[in-house]
Protein backbone atom coordinates (compact mmCIF):
# COMPACT_ATOMS: atom_id res chain seq x y z
CA UNK A 1 0.00 0.00 0.00
CA UNK A 2 1.49 3.37 -0.81
CA UNK A 3 1.45 5.89 1.71
CA UNK A 4 1.88 9.35 0.38
CA UNK A 5 1.95 12.88 1.87
CA UNK A 6 3.58 16.51 1.75
CA UNK A 7 4.89 18.07 4.91
CA UNK A 8 7.37 21.12 4.89
CA UNK A 9 8.34 21.29 1.53
CA UNK A 10 8.88 17.70 1.35
CA UNK A 11 7.16 14.56 0.04
CA UNK A 12 7.03 11.17 1.73
CA UNK A 13 6.20 8.49 0.69
CA UNK A 14 6.54 4.35 1.47
CA UNK A 15 7.28 2.03 -1.33
CA UNK A 16 6.30 -1.88 -0.75
CA UNK A 17 9.38 -3.03 -3.06
CA UNK A 18 11.96 -1.94 -5.77
CA UNK A 19 9.15 -1.85 -8.18
CA UNK A 20 7.85 0.69 -6.02
CA UNK A 21 11.02 2.76 -6.11
CA UNK A 22 11.11 2.15 -9.91
CA UNK A 23 8.06 3.83 -10.58
CA UNK A 24 8.92 6.63 -7.81
CA UNK A 25 12.07 7.07 -9.99
CA UNK A 26 9.93 6.87 -13.45
CA UNK A 27 7.49 9.10 -12.36
CA UNK A 28 10.10 11.47 -10.93
CA UNK A 29 11.81 11.56 -14.89
CA UNK A 30 8.55 12.49 -16.55
CA UNK A 31 9.21 16.03 -14.65
CA UNK A 32 12.89 16.79 -14.97
CA UNK A 33 14.82 19.15 -17.20
CA UNK A 34 17.89 20.17 -17.86
CA UNK A 35 20.23 21.60 -14.96
CA UNK A 36 18.11 19.64 -12.19
CA UNK A 37 20.32 18.36 -10.08
CA UNK A 38 18.88 15.36 -7.77
CA UNK A 39 20.91 14.16 -4.66
CA UNK A 40 19.95 9.88 -3.75
CA UNK A 41 20.86 9.96 0.03
CA UNK A 42 20.84 6.64 2.39
CA UNK A 43 22.27 3.95 4.13
CA UNK A 44 23.80 1.51 1.57
CA UNK A 45 21.34 -1.26 0.47
CA UNK A 46 18.15 1.30 1.21
CA UNK A 47 17.83 1.75 -2.97
CA UNK A 48 19.54 4.75 -4.22
CA UNK A 49 21.17 2.48 -7.15
CA UNK A 50 17.83 0.62 -8.12
CA UNK A 51 16.13 4.48 -8.09
CA UNK A 52 19.00 5.63 -10.19
CA UNK A 53 18.93 2.91 -12.59
CA UNK A 54 15.49 2.98 -13.15
CA UNK A 55 15.40 6.38 -13.70
CA UNK A 56 18.23 6.36 -15.92
CA UNK A 57 16.49 3.83 -17.81
CA UNK A 58 13.17 5.59 -17.85
CA UNK A 59 15.18 8.66 -19.79
CA UNK A 60 17.17 6.66 -22.56
CA UNK A 61 15.75 2.95 -22.79
CA UNK A 62 14.46 0.63 -20.75
CA UNK A 63 17.52 -2.22 -21.36
CA UNK A 64 20.00 0.15 -21.09
CA UNK A 65 23.33 -1.01 -18.77
CA UNK A 66 23.63 1.36 -15.91
CA UNK A 67 26.51 0.15 -13.93
CA UNK A 68 27.08 1.58 -10.27
CA UNK A 69 29.33 4.34 -10.73
CA UNK A 70 31.49 3.83 -7.40
CA UNK A 71 34.57 3.37 -9.13
CA UNK A 72 34.54 5.67 -12.46
CA UNK A 73 33.18 8.24 -9.86
CA UNK A 74 30.48 9.68 -12.64
CA UNK A 75 28.62 8.05 -15.63
CA UNK A 76 26.94 9.78 -19.02
CA UNK A 77 23.85 8.74 -20.39
CA UNK A 78 22.57 9.86 -23.74
CA UNK A 79 19.30 11.26 -23.49
CA UNK A 80 16.71 11.18 -26.77
CA UNK A 81 15.10 14.06 -25.54
CA UNK A 82 17.57 17.12 -26.43
CA UNK A 83 16.04 19.56 -24.36
CA UNK A 84 17.45 17.58 -21.41
CA UNK A 85 21.00 16.65 -22.96
CA UNK A 86 22.17 13.98 -21.02
CA UNK A 87 22.06 12.35 -17.58
CA UNK A 88 25.40 12.51 -15.51
CA UNK A 89 25.27 9.82 -12.96
CA UNK A 90 27.61 10.31 -9.83
CA UNK A 91 28.99 8.50 -6.99
CA UNK A 92 30.72 10.42 -4.18
CA UNK A 93 31.23 7.45 -1.72
CA UNK A 94 34.86 7.34 -2.58
CA UNK A 95 35.20 11.36 -2.55
CA UNK A 96 37.88 12.54 0.52
CA UNK A 97 36.91 16.32 -0.78
CA UNK A 98 34.11 17.83 -1.51
CA UNK A 99 36.57 19.93 -4.08
CA UNK A 100 36.61 17.15 -5.96
CA UNK A 101 33.58 17.65 -7.41
CA UNK A 102 35.09 20.07 -9.96
CA UNK A 103 37.29 17.98 -11.19
CA UNK A 104 34.63 15.52 -12.21
CA UNK A 105 32.92 17.89 -14.04
CA UNK A 106 30.12 18.63 -11.99
CA UNK A 107 29.93 22.46 -13.77
CA UNK A 108 30.00 20.83 -17.20
CA UNK A 109 27.03 18.19 -15.83
CA UNK A 110 24.87 20.89 -14.39
CA UNK A 111 24.77 22.92 -17.97
CA UNK A 112 24.50 19.58 -19.91
CA UNK A 113 21.83 17.62 -18.63
CA UNK A 114 20.60 16.24 -15.63
CA UNK A 115 22.73 15.48 -12.70
CA UNK A 116 21.90 12.55 -10.15
CA UNK A 117 24.15 12.22 -7.34
CA UNK A 118 24.74 9.48 -4.97
CA UNK A 119 25.79 10.20 -1.69
CA UNK A 120 25.35 13.96 -2.21
CA UNK A 121 26.18 14.48 1.57
CA UNK A 122 29.66 14.80 0.66
CA UNK A 123 29.24 17.65 -1.50
CA UNK A 124 29.01 19.60 2.08
CA UNK A 125 29.16 23.62 1.53
CA UNK A 126 29.20 23.02 -2.43
CA UNK A 127 25.66 21.29 -2.47
CA UNK A 128 23.76 23.69 -5.56
CA UNK A 129 20.84 25.91 -3.99
CA UNK A 130 18.67 24.43 -6.14
CA UNK A 131 18.77 21.00 -5.18
CA UNK A 132 16.38 17.86 -5.07
CA UNK A 133 17.40 15.58 -2.03
CA UNK A 134 15.68 11.74 -2.22
CA UNK A 135 16.50 10.15 1.16
CA UNK A 136 16.26 6.28 1.61
CA UNK A 137 15.44 4.59 4.35
CA UNK A 138 14.27 1.07 5.39
CA UNK A 139 10.85 1.30 6.47
CA UNK A 140 10.65 0.54 10.33
CA UNK A 141 8.49 -2.23 10.58
CA UNK A 142 9.22 -6.15 9.52
CA UNK A 143 9.14 -5.68 5.81
CA UNK A 144 12.79 -6.50 4.64
CA UNK A 145 11.33 -4.79 1.29
CA UNK A 146 9.76 -2.03 2.17
CA UNK A 147 11.11 1.41 2.05
CA UNK A 148 10.13 5.43 3.07
CA UNK A 149 11.17 7.62 0.87
CA UNK A 150 11.64 11.37 1.35
CA UNK A 151 11.73 14.02 -1.34
CA UNK A 152 12.70 17.26 -0.30
CA UNK A 153 13.14 20.43 -2.66
CA UNK A 154 15.75 23.34 -2.25
CA UNK A 155 15.75 26.58 -4.24
CA UNK A 156 13.54 26.25 -7.23
CA UNK A 157 12.63 23.03 -6.80
CA UNK A 158 10.48 23.84 -2.90
CA UNK A 159 8.18 25.15 -6.06
CA UNK A 160 7.90 22.38 -7.94
CA UNK A 161 7.70 19.66 -5.82
CA UNK A 162 4.23 19.56 -5.19
CA UNK A 163 3.83 18.61 -9.16
CA UNK A 164 5.52 15.44 -8.70
CA UNK A 165 3.28 12.83 -7.60
CA UNK A 166 5.91 10.32 -7.07
CA UNK A 167 3.37 7.84 -5.36
CA UNK A 168 5.46 4.98 -5.94
CA UNK A 169 2.94 1.86 -5.67
CA UNK A 170 0.48 2.96 -7.55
Amino acid sequence: MAEAAERRGAVELRVDDERGTERAARRLAANVRRGDVIGLRGPLGSGKTVFARAFIRALTRPDEEVPSPTFTLVQQYDVPDERIGAIFHFDLYRLEDANEIWELGIEEAVAGGVVLIEWPERLGALRPADFLEIAFAPAGDASVTARDICVRGYGAWRGRIASLQMDGNG
